[in-house]
C-alpha cells in the first residue's frame, strides 16, 4: 500500500496573492502542522522561512512542487486563532497573507536570505582589474567570506553588486544564499565549580590548595554561599560572574586564576531580556461616586454587549476604571490587551500599571529591540508570565491564548491606523475583531469619540457609558479665544504670540506653574522663501516644499526624508534674501527661550524622541518640575496627565481646520479638546488660550463650550448627505509610476473597468494634494460602498480589475496600493 504524498500550503513574506504548496519529503521524520515555521526554496536561489497554513494530500495540477528543506521548531509559533485573524485581516484590508505575516511576527522570528560572497583561492588573474575590484579581492582574500553589506561598507558605497557581478564573471568570487536567523538570545557569563572538583574530597583538596591564596579562597567560599550551600555547588549550581564580583570588585585576577586551575568553569547562560522580578503591588484606589456609577454601567453593559464606548471627559479618572476592570478579568485567569495610540503614552501609563500589576505587565512597541519583542512573543506563546499587554497597534498580532478584555484608550486617534506598508489596518477595528474571535469584551475609551464609534453607539451596535464630571470635581479649563488677525491689525503680535497668551504664560511662571504650548508642525519653519523672486526650495523627489530645521541647518522633506544643506542664496535669482515662512515647534522653542530666558524649556516631537529613552526623559523631567514650558506636536495631546499645568496655548487652530479632508473639523475638535484637557489637572481650574484668525468658526465655539454632541450632529448630517463614513465605506486605490503620463493612462483605464462593475460608486481618478513622492507620480481612485457589501466579494472584483491592468505590458511597472477605510 502506497502512502499518499503530504503537501503543505505555506505563507511566505512576499506580496503575492496566493499561498505556495510544497511537498513534505518522505524522509522527513515529522509532518509539520499549521503554525510551524519551515524553510522552503523560492525562485532559483532564494530561501525563505514561511508559516505552514494547512496540511493536505491535494497535489497541485499546475506546477511541480518543491520539497520543504527543514522544520524550524517542534511546536507552532503561530496559533490557530492567529491564523484565523490573519485571514480576516487579509480579506478585509485587501492585502495578502504574506503581507500580514511580515507585519505580525517580530523581525527576530523571520529568517532572511542573506547573500554571502566567497573568495575563490584558485582564481588566477590574467587581465588588469579596476582599482576597486583589486581592493575588494584583497579584502576578500583575508576575510574568505563576507556579506554584500560588508563589502559595501568597506568600499564606502551603497551597492557593490555591479562590481561583484564583474568579479563573478572573472571567476574570482562566487556567491551563495544562506538563511540568517536574526534573533540572538541574550547571555551572561556564569561560574560553577568545574566537574573534576564536584566531590567532597576534591572540594576539600581545593580548599587546601588555596590556603596560600586568600583572595581565590574567598571567591570559592562566596560562590558556595551564593549557590545555596555546598550541596548545591557540588551539583553544578552556577552563579553570575558579575554577582560573584559584586563584593569582590578587585578580585578579577584571582577569578581568572581559579579558571586557569580548572577549579572554576565559566560558561555563557541564556537569560531573558524581560523584567520578571517580583514587584511590590499597590492596592487599587477607591472610586468617586461618579466613577463607581460608570464602572457598574460598564459591567452591566458587558452582560448584553461585546463593545462598550466609554465617553469620559478629560481627567475624569478613566484609567482607574480600566485598572479595576483589568483586575476583574485577571481574577478569572484571562489576559488583557491595553492598546494606546502613541509610544509616548506608554511611558506614563507603564509606571501606573506597574504599581498595580507588577511583573504581570508586558510592554510591546517598536522602540524595543527585536530581541525584546521576540521574548515577549515567546513568553505569551509558551510561558504566559504576562497577563496584561500594554502596547501600540502591532500588539494585536501577539499570540493570546485566553484573551478576555481589549481596552482601546483614546480610541478616536488616527495613530491607530497603519499607513505603510500593508496591511493598512486600523488597530481599533482590528482589535474589535480580535476580541470577537476570542469571545472577549472591548472597551473603547475617549473624551472625544470618533464619529463612527459614536454613531455605532447611537444605533445600539455598541453600548454607551458616559462620565461627564472630572475626578475630584475639578472644573474643566476656561478657554479663551485670541484673535490673531485682530492682533496683527493692531500690531500687537509678538512674533507668533498674542498678548493674551504671553500674559498667561508669564502669570503661570510667576505662580510656579507649568505651561504646554501646542503646534502641530515640527521643524523650525514649514518652508523658506526668496524675498525677491518668491522661489521656494522643493524636494527633488516629491512635489512638496522642504521644511527648515535650524538646529541641523538642513532642509528636510517630511514625505521621503531627503535632506539638503540649507542654501545661503536663492537658487533661482542668486539673492541672499531668504526668509523663513510659518513656524514649527523648533522655532517656537527658540523664541520662547528668548522671551522667557529664566524658564526651562523642552520640546517633544518626532525629532526629539527618536530613541526609546527620550520619551521617558522628556515626560519624567516635566512631571518632576524640571521643565517649565513644554512645546510639542500632537504627541502631547494624547492622555498625558500632569498635575501642575495651569496654562495650555494652542498656537494655530486654523492649521487643523483648513485641511482639505472630510474629517478636518472632527479632527480639529478632537485635537483642541484633548490638548485643552491637559490644563488644570489637580489644584485649580486651568486656562487654555486658543489662537485663531477665525474666532467665529463653529468648531471653535464647540471647543469653547466642550459641546461634543452639537459637533457630532452637524458632522453626521454632512456625512450622510455626501455619502461618507459611517454611512459608506471608503477604499482608496493609489497608482504609482515614474512617468506621469503612464500613471494617468493606467488610472483612466482602471477607473473605467471599475465603473463597469461598481457604477457611480467610483470617483476619480484625481491627483492627491502631494502628487509626486520619491520620484513616483501618484493618482488616486476612490470607491464608496454602502455598508453591508461582503469584503471578500468586493476584493475579488477589484482584484480582477487591477490584475487586468497590471497584466498589460504597458502598465507592467505601475504599482497599485489599496487602502481600506482610509484616514
Amino acid at each position: 500500500m502506497t502512502v499518499p504524498e503530504t503537501f503543505v500550503d505555506v505563507i511566505l513574506p512576499v506580496p503575492l496573492p496566493r499561498l505556495f504548496t510544497y511537498c513534505v519529503p518522505p524522509e522527513m521524520a515529522e509532518i509539520p502542522e499549521p503554525g510551524i515555521r519551515v524553510v522552503v526554496p523560492f525562485g532559483k536561489k532564494k530561501q525563505y522561512s514561511g508559516i505552514v497554513f494547512s496540511v493536505h494530500q491535494n497535489k497541485p495540477k499546475d506546477y511541480e512542487t518543491k520539497p520543504i528543506l527543514s522544520i524550524l521548531e517542534s511546536s507552532p509559533i503561530v496559533t490557530s486563532a492567529q491564523l484565523a485573524f490573519w485571514e480576516w485581516m487579509a480579506e478585509y484590508y485587501q492585502c495578502t497573507l504574506g503581507e500580514v505575516y511580515k507585519a505580525a511576527l517580530p523581525s527576530g522570528l523571520k529568517l532572511e536570505s542573506e547573500t554571502r560572497v566567497y573568495y575563490n583561492p584558485d582564481y588566477i588573474q590574467l587581465d588588469d582589474l579596476p582599482e576597486k575590484a583589486t581592493k575588494t579581492l584583497l579584502f576578500l582574500s583575508e576575510k574568505k567570506v563576507c556579506t554584500v553589506q560588508e563589502i559595501n561598507t568597506f568600499l564606502g558605497q551603497k551597492s557593490s553588486m555591479p562590481l561583484l557581478h564583474k568579479l563573478m564573471e572573472e571567476g574570482a568570487v562566487f556567491v551563495s544564499e544562506r538563511l540568517k536567523e536574526s534573533y540572538k538570545a541574550k547571555t551572561e557569563n556564569h561560574l560553577r565549580i568545574a566537574e573534576p572538583y564536584r566531590t567532597e574530597q576534591k572540594l576539600h583538596e581545593a580548599f587546601n590548595v588555596l590556603e596560600k591564596a586568600p583572595r581565590q579562597l574567598n571567591l570559592l567560599m562566596t560562590l558556595i554561599q551564593k549557590a545555596g550551600g555546598a550541596g548545591n555547588a557540588l551539583k553544578g549550581q552556577s552563579v553570575a560572574r558579575k554577582e560573584l564580583l559584586e563584593e569582590n570588585s578587585s578580585a578579577t585576577a584571582a577569578l581568572n586564576e581559579l579558571i586557569k586551575k580548572d577549579i572554576f568553569e565559566q560558561f555563557p547562560m541564556e537569560i531573558g531580556r524581560l523584567d520578571l522580578s517580583k514587584d511590590k503591588i499597590q492596592q487599587k484606589s477607591s472610586f468617586s461616586p461618579a466613577q463607581h456609577k460608570a464602572y457598574e454601567e460598564i459591567e452591566k453593559a458587558f452582560e448584553q454587549q461585546t463593545v462598550v464606548l466609554f465617553h469620559g471627559v478629560t481627567s475624569s479618572g478613566k484609567t482607574e476604571i480600566y485598572i479595576h476592570l483589568i483586575e476583574k478579568h485577571l481574577s478569572r485567569g484571562e489576559q488583557v490587551l491595553y492598546l494606546l495610540p502613541e509610544i509616548a503614552l506608554t511611558t506614563q501609563i507603564t509606571t501606573r500599571l506597574k504599581r498595580h500589576f507588577g511583573n504581570k505587565l508586558g510592554i510591546y512597541h517598536s522602540k524595543f529591540s527585536s530581541e525584546e519583542r521576540v521574548e515577549i512573543y515567546r513568553d505569551l506563546l509558551e510561558n504566559q508570565n504576562y497577563q496584561v499587554i500594554l502596547g501600540v497597534r502591532s500588539s494585536i498580532f501577539l499570540p493570546f491564548n485566553n484573551l478576555g478584555l481589549v481596552i482601546v484608550d483614546e480610541e478616536h486617534e488616527h495613530s491607530f491606523k497603519q499607513f505603510d506598508p500593508a496591511p493598512r489596518y486600523h488597530a481599533r477595528d482590528a482589535g474589535i475583531m480580535l476580541a470577537h474571535k476570542h469571545k472577549a469584551k472591548v472597551l473603547l475609551g475617549t473624551a472625544t469619540p470618533a464619529i463612527e464609534s459614536y454613531y455605532n453607539a447611537q444605533k445600539g451596535k455598541y453600548a454607551l457609558v458616559e462620565l461627564k464630571t472630572r475626578h475630584e470635581d475639578i472644573q474643566l479649563p476656561r478657554i479663551l479665544v485670541a484673535d490673531t488677525r485682530e492682533a496683527r491689525r493692531k500690531k500687537q503680535m509678538k512674533s507668533h504670540f498674542t498678548p493674551l497668551l504671553l500674559e498667561h504664560i508669564q502669570q503661570s511662571l510667576d505662580d510656579k506653574q507649568q505651561v504646554i504650548l501646542f503646534q502641530n508642525r515640527r521643524g523650525f519653519s514649514p518652508f523658506l522663501e526668496c524675498n525677491v523672486c518668491s522661489w521656494v526650495p522643493k524636494c527633488n523627489y516629491c512635489d512638496v516644499s522642504m521644511t527648515y530645521h535650524k538646529k541641523m541647518n538642513q532642509l528636510v522633506c517630511h514625505y521621503c526624508g531627503h535632506t539638503v544643506t540649507t542654501p545661503s542664496t536663492c537658487n533661482a535669482c542668486g539673492s541672499p534674501a531668504l526668509s523663513t515662512q510659518g513656524f514649527g515647534t523648533e522655532k517656537i522653542e527658540e523664541e520662547i527661550k528668548l522671551m522667557f530666558p529664566e524658564s526651562r524649556v523642552s520640546r517633544m516631537d518626532l525629532d526629539t524622541t527618536r530613541s526609546k529613552k527620550s520619551y521617558q526623559k522628556i515626560i519624567s523631567d516635566f512631571e518632576d518640575g524640571k521643565v517649565d514650558i513644554l512645546i510639542g506636536t500632537q504627541m502631547i495631546t494624547k492622555g498625558l496627565d500632569f498635575d501642575n499645568v495651569s496654562v495650555v496655548g494652542i498656537l494655530n487652530a486654523d492649521n487643523m481646520l483648513n485641511i482639505p479632508d472630510f474629517r478636518a473639523f472632527e479632527r480639529g475638535f478632537q485635537m483642541m479638546a484633548q490638548v485643552s484637557g491637559r490644563a488644570g489637572r489637580k489644584n485649580k481650574r486651568g486656562t487654555v488660550v486658543l489662537q485663531t484668525s477665525s474666532p467665529d468658526h463653529p468648531i471653535i465655539g464647540y471647543v469653547v463650550e466642550n459641546d461634543y454632541q452639537t459637533m457630532y450632529r452637524t458632522q453626521i448630517e454632512e456625512r450622510q448627505l455626501y455619502k461618507y463614513p459611517p454611512y459608506y465605506r471608503l477604499i482608496n486605490l493609489t497608482l504609482r509610476h515614474k512617468n506621469k503620463g503612464v500613471v494617468e493612462k493606467a488610472a483612466d483605464e482602471l477607473a473605467a473597468r471599475l465603473r463597469a462593475i461598481f457604477r457611480d460608486r467610483v470617483l476619480g481618478p484625481q491627483e492627491p494634494p502631494v502628487a509626486r513622492v520619491q520620484n513616483l507620480y501618484l493618482t488616486r481612485i476612490i470607491l464608496k460602498f454602502e455598508k453591508g457589501h461582503a469584503p471578500s466579494y468586493v476584493k475579488q472584483l477589484m482584484n480582477d480589475a487591477t490584475n487586468a491592468i497590471l497584466s498589460q505590458p504597458q502598465w507592467k511597472y505601475v504599482t497599485i496600493q489599496t487602502d481600506v477605510d482610509p484616514l
